[in-house]
């Protein structure tokens, strides 16, 4: 049996930081973990190959060496998952997709030949039987009911070796799934369920061995939703992960997703950064009291959230901090509450975005019976979001669009990154490969073309007098702002006017005459 494990292929979004890439000499951000970790779990007698379009064309002679074709992806991946098994199709391939996007939205893949949902570990099984038998009938759903939520104790290491992790900007390890929270938007406790299933400490040992074996010393994103989801856990495998490094010389820097309650535990916070850990990023969401009750994000009201900040910020980790707008519970002054808050926060990656209801969640529920769903919008964070909002839609796009502007301003950016470099305790990382062509290249790039070299020459003073490591830190920050203020600049404002124009020239367009004869005319 061969099987081509296919990963779709991103448009440009915040997260693709494609505007910074080329400084690092990197093609993609991440490669696709769950790809790899499905490899790991079909069967040893399988021929397997792994293309990511991220970083590669899909060839035709591809398609053809393989007896199916399987692609993964999110949503945002969707229509580039059906250009694969579109193509596969028509040179007579079978066709599986799954993934995040098939397991909340399975009736958008009607041209593949099966779907499947969920989570791999101990679930394969039908697919397995199904693919290799091709001539006898299967179901399109090859998914078995049960279990959708197994033990993590037989997730194996991913296939690391089918990828060429040195293309990627960071490399990436999973630890658990699952959140104990109840966010109202999130789907994660949906997909993942809110009892938090982990990884044992040997199983992410073995995974931090197979990294260091396939590429080499790299940032690493610790790709959980909630690190701290089971607390407990956390703190048993931190001192594990600080011992392996010892005794390999701090190869990886990592990075995760928390709780903001992780402030509220400082301890924690220590072995993370002992660890090796030096950024998370958070769900601040908003400054409104009411907004975060109202979405079920009690979570964040236990804390001071700019405390927070400053905490974790103290202790040496950078804060990427996310915030929505568009609450139910938001007025007009919600976007100047949202600037005041971030401006004056050691913040300089403020992701922002107007509130999406998500398949399956539980404000897609609560929408749907109020009904406020939109058919048709698919929640295009530059575009009309999938649901009516209580906030007038036109003033919720311009605030949305002016909030951008102004925090990804050139003179805003690099004085928040300014107050992180001030304020961050100052953390020693080891040198990466290809640190001095990088160096040469922010230099060159930022510092002497860029129309920007003014904010980034003060930025590169400013962290002087802290030492090598607050530089280096300020150039990793200046890198990633490249990204951001060209994608709000050249991206994301430019599709918020087109979308603030179309909605202006609705409203402006004269009402249709009533139909005569038609109910309620007179």
């Amino acid at each position: 049996m061969r099987a081509l494990l296919v990963n779709g292929r991103s448009p440009s979004t915040y997260w693709s930081y494609d505007f910074s890439l080329p400084f690092a000499g990197k093609e993609a951000a991440l490669p696709p973990l769950g790809l790899a970790t499905l490899a790991a779990l079909l069967p040893d007698r399988w021929e397997i190959r792994m293309v990511d379009l991220q970083v590669d064309p899909l060839d035709d002679e591809d398609i053809r060496w393989a007896d199916a074709v399987l692609v993964s992806g999110m949503l945002v991946q969707a229509d580039s998952m059906r250009e694969v098994v579109g193509r596969a199709r028509a040179l007579g391939r079978r066709t599986v997709v799954g993934g995040p996007a098939p397991t909340t939205s399975p009736g958008a893949f009607p041209e593949a030949d099966h779907v499947f949902r969920g989570e791999a570990e101990g679930r394969l099984d039908v697919l397995v039987a199904a693919l290799e038998s091709p001539g006898l009938p299967a179901p399109r759903l090859l998914s078995p009911p049960g279990d959708e939520r197994p033990s993590l104790d037989s997730s194996p290491v991913p296939r690391f070796d089918l990828l060429d992790l040195g293309r990627y900007a960071s490399y990436s390890i999973q630890v658990s799934r699952g959140c104990p929270f109840r966010c109202e938007f999130c789907d994660i406790i949906e997909v993942y369920g809110r009892v938090p299933r982990l990884k044992s400490p040997r199983q992410v040992i073995a995974e931090l061995d197979a990294l260091l074996r396939a590429g080499g010393p790299a940032s690493v994103f610790v790709v959980d939703d909630n690190f701290i989801g089971n607390r407990r856990a956390a703190a048993e495998l931190l001192p594990r992960i600080a011992e392996w490094q010892g005794a390999n010389g701090a190869p990886f820097d990592f990075y995760t997703e928390a709780s903001l309650d992780l402030a509220a535990h400082p301890e924690l916070v220590s072995s993370m950064v002992e660890a090796g850990f030096s950024a998370v990023f958070v769900g601040v969401e908003t400054p409104s009291a009411e907004s975060l009750r109202g979405a079920g994000k009690v979570q964040n009201l236990r804390v001071d959230p700019a405390e927070a900040v400053a905490s974790l910020t103290r202790a040496g980790l950078e804060v990427l901090a996310g915030f929505i707008v568009g609450f139910d519970a938001d007025g007009p002054d919600i976007f100047d509450r949202q600037e005041e808050f971030i401006s004056r926060l050691p913040l300089p990656m403020a992701m922002v975005g107007i509130l999406g209801a998500l398949p399956g969640t539980a404000l897609w529920r609560r929408l749907e019976r109020e009904g406020r769903l939109r058919a048709g919008l698919t929640g295009d964070q530059f575009g009309r979001a999938n649901f009516r909002p209580v906030l007038d839609e036109r003033v919720l796009l311009r605030g949305y669009r002016r909030l951008l502007a102004s925090l990804y301003a050139p003179g805003a950016f690099y004085d928040r990154c300014a107050r992180h470099v001030a304020e961050a305790r100052p953390l020693p990382s080891a040198p990466r490969p290809g640190l001095v062509r990088t160096v040469a290249r922010v230099f060159w790039g930022l510092g002497i073309r860029s129309e920007r070299r003014g904010h980034f020459w003060r930025l590169v003073l400013r962290s002087l007098p802290r030492g090598r490591d607050a530089v280096a830190r300020a150039l990793t920050l200046a890198i990633r702002g490249e990204h951001m203020i060209r994608y709000t600049a050249e991206v994301a404002l430019p599709r918020l006017d087109a979308q603030l124009a179309a909605l202006d020239e609705a409203a402006a367009a004269p009402e249709a005459a009533p139909v005569r004869g038609a109910a309620g005319s007179t």
